[in-house]
């Protein structure tokens, strides 16, 4: 995911809102590579949130996770995708200031190939979704 500018960041105190796009397998298969996310700066993060951060040791780099459990050191984060890696079991908890926003929408851009009428039905169908917490994260985590 690009990083945000410094203008950006500032613009987030006057726009709650932004837009991110998906990159990578990570989040399989709640995301995809290139959907765009909407997502909202300062929300309340509960566990089982999808949200944007920074990552903890390259913080130029901004990941979406799903966050599984509130800790005292911070958020213990997840990918949707067990074998992408990635998360908090490679890298620990996440400070609660690197946790951006939290994901609200997802739309997947429609792809050149789809021209036929069917196609832009089924794509008109799946294209845009609300992104629902799944508040059985924290049950996954405890199962491991």
């Amino acid at each position: 995911m690009p990083e945000l500018s410094q203008e950006t960041e500032r613009r987030v105190a006057v726009l709650p809102f932004g837009l991110a796009e998906v990159s990578g397998p990570s989040m399989v298969p709640t995301l995809h590579h290139g959907d765009r996310l909407v997502v909202q700066y300062g929300a309340r993060i509960r566990p089982g949130d999808i949200v944007v951060l920074r990552h903890p040791f390259q913080q130029d780099l901004l990941i979406v996770k799903r966050a599984a459990e509130r800790r005292e050191s911070g958020w213990w984060v997840l990918g949707d995708n067990p074998y992408a890696g990635g998360d908090s079991t490679d890298f620990g908890t996440v400070p609660e200031e690197l946790v951006l926003a939290k994901v609200w929408f997802r739309y997947r851009p429609r792809t050149p190939a789809a021209r036929s009428p069917l196609a832009l039905v089924r794509w008109a169908l799946s294209a845009a979704r609300f992104v629902r917490p799944d508040r059985s994260a924290s049950r996954r985590l405890r199962a491991r």
